[in-house]
């Protein structure tokens, strides 16, 4: 039986879509501090199901997005599962970098698709507050035709990779950041790192309204195939058992379309979920149209997504009183060593969180609750773990 009601289907408001009345919301995108910053807020709605803002201070743009699980966590599949935003961006700027350093050095890639697999695992127990979320390296596969010899076509898309802002968050270890505050009230963490600084709060403008388009962003296509994946199932509610021994695989294709957007067939093999496409392209201030949205919007609303998630599952699994939650997510990242014409390697700093609670539960539980979600999130492990990515260059 899914969990809450499906907000996302029946409230008649578009699920995807750029900000028309961005100013008017009242949320501000931080200081750019290395090339671009990207603050996302997001709230639940109900059950697994969670709104997101995402607005860059390089660009402007602001995006609304949404997110749910499928039958593994009780959701209702009414929008992609926060692993698929990661993923869909991660590709999208790897498509951004390899392309942008064809450009440079006058390299044509004919045919160019690109494959990736993420892996993530879950192990331990909730009760016994031993379950931790862990990341695991990148699988890429790079399809192309290209009269680059081996060696020198190996290159080329290696540097690509490690030229994109995503790149900061893979390669090297980095603690994330929190400010708590529950029922308005600030409290110090327990064991997550303390951000230092002023709270961010909740945008207390007006809703977001969506500007005229006639994309659609993103769109679902019936279930993933099945593909055979170490500890993985797509049981109904297998992701809320107390102990958990696990292999998550998000997926996804990408191509870069005639018009210049990028199109991303998202699969989500472990737990086996529903089958998503994107469109992504970057703003005019990065060399697109800005008409869906840019890749580091995509990778910020999933590891605040992913980070939402783990209150919403604590909170079933214990049964804790939190009718309402929410957090303010800061990102900052270089601008793509090819695509910004740094010449440099991505860079990235530490994820910045303000969570908010609502909640009857005693402080310390609150501080448990922000705790237990760091520990558990599959994306803050992905910052604090050194990744490698795994390629293979297919010549087609």
């Amino acid at each position: 039986m899914a969990l809450g009601k499906n907000i996302i289907e029946s409230s008649g408001t578009a699920p995807f879509f750029r900000v028309a009345n961005a100013e008017a919301t009242g949320l501000v995108a931080p200081d750019i501090r290395k090339g671009d910053a990207v603050r996302t807020w997001v709230r639940s709605l109900s059950g697994f199901q969670k709104e997101a803002l995402v607005v860059s201070a390089r660009s402007g743009a602001m995006w609304r997005l949404v997110s749910d699980e499928g039958a593994y966590l009780s959701g209702y599949d009414a929008a992609p599962c926060p692993l698929a935003f990661l993923t869909t961006g991660m590709i999208s700027s790897y498509m951004n970098e390899i392309t942008a350093l064809a450009a440079e050095r006058g390299v044509a890639l004919r045919k160019l698709r690109i494959i990736q697999n993420n892996y993530y695992t879950m192990k331990g127990s909730m009760r016994q507050r031993t379950m931790v979320g862990g990341a695991l390296p990148v699988e890429l596969e790079v399809e192309v035709d290209c009269d680059l010899d081996d060696a020198a076509l190996n290159q080329l898309i290696m540097n690509g990779v490690h030229a994109s802002p995503l790149n900061g968050l893979m390669r090297g270890v980095l603690p994330s950041y929190f400010t708590l505050t529950k029922n308005g009230v600030a409290l110090d963490p327990a064991q997550a790192a303390k951000l230092e600084g002023a709270v961010v709060g909740d945008p207390s403008g007006a809703a977001p309204e969506a500007e005229e388009s006639d994309l659609t962003l993103i769109e679902r296509f019936g279930m993933s195939p099945q593909k055979a994946v170490q500890k993985g199932t797509a049981a109904a509610a297998s992701s809320l058992t107390d102990e958990q021994d696990r292999t998550l695989n998000p997926a996804a294709i990408c191509t870069l379309r005639d018009d210049g957007i990028k199109e991303i067939e998202q699969h989500l093999y472990s737990p086996r979920g529903s089958v998503f496409w994107f469109l992504s392209e970057e703003a005019p201030s990065a060399g697109g149209q800005g008409r869906a949205p840019d890749a580091v919007s995509y990778i910020s609303a999933g590891i605040a997504f992913c980070f939402m998630t783990q209150f919403g599952r604590m909170a079933s699994m214990e049964h804790l009183d939190l009718p309402s939650y929410s957090i303010v997510q800061d990102t900052h990242f270089s601008l793509g060593g090819a695509s910004g014409g740094t010449g440099k390697a991505g860079e990235a700093d530490p994820v910045e969180t303000h969570v908010h609670l609502v909640t009857e539960e005693a402080d310390a539980v609150a501080r448990d609750m922000l705790d237990v979600s760091e520990q558990t999130c599959f994306l803050h492990a992905f910052c604090r773990t050194e990744l490698k990515t795994k390629l293979k260059i297919t010549r087609v």
